[in-house]
């Protein structure tokens, strides 16, 4: 999950091929992405089952990008996405198209709730915790990780997700992030858990705060431990996201010894599994039911 969703031109692509693109001429104009990057995207997402690629013969050869079950069951956590960029980037609002359940007919907003019980939670009544296969060095980047292109500037010339490609968009930032929603405030439990060079991490911090996404708590300590690091109101906002993507992730790569994240839903003590509703008509969501609406 970390390594496919943690990357900002695969998060791209993936919604695009959601939108219809297919071929690779519809990924270059829809997206400020060079060759190369696309070429190289398009073959880790074709290698990793979000993409079939299919060679039409003809007179004049012709290939396509088609999205995958795979890919396509990424849709709750690109309709949480575009909800959280609604609510939380307020310059970013007016730019993104409306969402109609076409069960209902109506505008909407999607609702987190628990699969067992229907109750709607917002992040305080879910535990999360490592599991079996939560091994962070396995998880992490490696500390060689290249740096990436400006992630909010790449989704601000797409017109898509400008903050969550700061917030998410990277893995290191999905791992920071992460490790944030699993209980980690301290910069040096944050380095090793992560493993990331101290540059880095302070650098992602930054970021995060300056997004509002974390906010710093004044602490006793002294030196690197002088503040703890808290999510916010809109830091907290992002769980249906993170939620989203780690079912997704846990459904389809699937350890043997198990999950790497165990969720329970304190208020009716089962195992913790999200479900999206319509705000309007309460209805359980699928993709196929959800349209875009230009404003």
């Amino acid at each position: 999950m970390l390594g496919l969703l943690g990357d900002e031109w695969n998060l791209l692509i993936v919604q695009q091929a959601l939108l219809g693109a297919s071929r690779y001429s519809q990924f270059m104009s829809r997206l400020p992405i060079s060759n190369s990057v696309l070429t190289s995207r398009l073959r880790t997402l074709v290698g990793d089952g979000l993409l079939t690629r299919k060679v039409h013969t003809s007179t004049r050869a012709r290939t396509e990008y088609l999205i995958t079950d795979r890919g396509r069951s990424l849709w709750p956590a690109l309709l949480s996405i575009w909800e959280w960029e609604r609510n939380w980037v307020t310059d970013h609002r007016a730019s993104l198209p409306a969402m109609r359940h076409m069960a209902c007919g109506s505008h909407f907003a999607p609702l987190l709730r628990c699969n067992t019980c229907q109750a709607v939670v917002t992040g305080s009544e879910v535990g999360l915790r490592l599991g079996p296969s939560g091994d962070w060095s396995r998880s992490a980047p490696a500390a060689s990780t290249r740096r990436r292109s400006d992630p909010e500037s790449a989704a601000r010339g797409a017109g898509l997700f400008p903050e969550t490609m700061s917030v998410f968009g990277n893995r290191w930032a999905a791992a920071l992030l992460v490790a944030a929603f699993l209980g980690t405030t301290r910069f040096t439990d944050f380095q090793t858990q992560l493993g990331a060079p101290p540059s880095l991490l302070a650098e992602r911090l930054q970021t995060f705060c300056s997004l509002g996404v974390f906010t710093t708590a004044p602490a006793e300590r002294s030196g690197p431990e002088r503040a703890a690091y808290l999510l916010t109101e809109k830091g907290l906002a992002f769980f249906p996201v993170l939620i989203a993507a780690l079912q997704w992730a846990q459904w389809w790569f699937q350890a043997p010894e198990g999950p790497a994240v165990v969720m329970t839903h304190h208020e009716c003590g089962s195992g913790f599994t999200g479900e999206l509703a319509c705000d309007r008509c309460t209805e359980r969501l699928s993709g196929a039911e959800v349209s875009t609406v230009a404003i």
